[in-house]
């Protein structure tokens, strides 16, 4: 591993070293977010626990209260922050679950921090600096982009910052500029190897393309391999939320067995998401995370709701780092459509007190030429309605736009008629996930 960012003395750390060096920074951060941060300085003394001297061993994390999504919807936009806002350097957001985004912001040393653990991450991804690397991630709030572009730089690749959306010139910088490494979302690299057999050229055209950095949605190993047999690339995966920092919260490696931690940045455990007790290295659970050099918003045990498991044993490639499993599900009932997150208590909140909108709903997610669609069936409460096309498509576009404006998102909405919907005695099922059947 001669890579110019592979940083040996940190990632090929024995476990006894890297322990030591987590609970001191844990016990560090306790501290600053006691001092610095009142809804911790309240949260961290209701439990007790006023310093990190209180933290004798890693497994004292348990003690520690956890923190939610919630919890960081609740203080929007800034009541999380540790440092005065103008030591804040760049703000950004998600997409939002009620209306609301999840912010997360930054100062110039987590900037710096995050390009450097994106840089490993690329680097272990088999990435370096004679690569010409294609960004068709949105850039803008959503972390990806940006994210991915600084720690690129740093290890010195070329970075042509494309940007999403224009498939045809996506394909012809790709052609054009020698491209060797592609960043986009599964749906959207699959779409782009539709259109590269279409396209009419031969295939030496994109010949040069190599890499897939893959992000922002879940991709399944089938859906890896006929990305990979597309486009005639390697595909990697990466992880990382907005909560967090962004991503390079971990990422493959060139032997793809397991998602590497950076470690010495994120403190990992799994819980049982039902008792949330910390389960045993190697058991199936929920990840949270604690974030041990985040300066702007430091965020303590953070339930991500991703179902993962953690491997402690060093990887083939040297690395010693914890390895996370591609995430298996969700605790919640989020779905994530083009990389976006939708959650039913949107739509549903959009849809409750609308005229002529009964409470029943479902949402079914297909996928059409690799791209995910969204489809709303929504009841009518009046039948009649259905004979009016005029007053039916009326309300169709009105819950379309609204829809659009709470999700930023596309959706198709289809009427139906009174009643036609499934009930259900106990919890209802909403959504119908079709992407994965056939």
């Amino acid at each position: 591993m001669g890579d110019r960012f592979f940083q040996k003395d940190i990632e090929t750390m024995g476990r006894a070293e890297l322990d030591k060096l987590q609970l001191e920074r844990l016990r560090h951060l306790v501290t600053y977010c006691y001092e610095n941060v009142p809804f911790y300085h309240k949260k961290l003394g209701d439990a007790g626990i006023t310093s990190g001297d209180k933290i004798k061993t890693l497994s004292d994390l348990q003690y520690i209260p956890f923190t939610t999504k919630e919890d960081i919807r609740d203080n929007y936009p800034f009541g999380l922050l540790a440092v005065p806002m103008k030591k804040i350097v760049r703000v950004h957001a998600s997409s939002g679950t009620t209306g609301k985004p999840t912010v997360g912001v930054y100062t110039q040393r987590d900037i710096d921090q995050w390009a450097e653990f994106m840089a490993r991450v690329v680097t272990a991804a088999g990435i370096t600096e004679e690569d010409i690397i294609q960004i068709s991630f949105g850039y803008g709030l959503f972390t990806g982009a940006l994210g991915l572009h600084f720690g690129l730089e740093k290890i010195g690749a070329t970075v042509i910052p494309a940007s999403s959306g224009n498939s045809e010139k996506q394909l012809m910088l790709i052609r054009d500029l020698g491209v060797t490494g592609l960043v986009a979302t599964p749906s959207y690299a699959l779409y782009l190897g539709e259109l590269v057999r279409e396209s009419g050229y031969p295939p030496e055209a994109y010949s040069k393309l190599r890499h897939g950095i893959l992000g922002s949605e879940g991709c399944t190993e089938e859906m890896r391999a006929r990305i990979e047999e597309s486009l005639g690339v390697t595909v990697t995966d990466n992880y990382g939320l907005t909560e967090l920092q962004g991503p390079g919260v971990s990422g493959e490696c060139i032997h793809r067995c397991g998602l590497h931690f950076n470690e010495d940045g994120f403190l990992p455990e799994v819980i049982d998401p039902e008792t949330l007790e910390p389960l045993p290295r190697g058991e199936t659970g929920e990840l949270v995370v604690t974030t041990l050099l985040r300066e702007g918003m430091p965020v303590l045990r953070y339930r991500t709701k991703d179902i993962t498991r953690l491997h402690y044993e060093p990887c083939v490639c040297g690395r010693t780092h914890a390895r996370m499993e591609k995430v298996m599900g969700r605790t919640d009932d989020m779905l994530i459509i083009k990389g976006v997150n939708v959650f039913p208590s949107q739509i549903e909140s959009v849809l409750v007190g609308m005229e002529n909108v009964g409470p029943h709903y479902q949402l079914v997610v297909t996928r059409q030429n690799f791209l995910d669609r969204l489809e709303v069936k929504v009841e009518l409460t009046d039948g009649s309605l259905l004979e009016s096309f005029g007053e039916l498509q009326a309300l169709q576009h009105k819950i379309h736009d609204k829809l659009r404006s709470v999700l930023g998102l596309e959706t198709k909405v289809t009427l139906v008629s009174p009643k036609s919907l499934e009930r259900f005695q106990g919890k209802a099922k909403r959504v119908l996930d079709l992407r994965n059947v056939g």
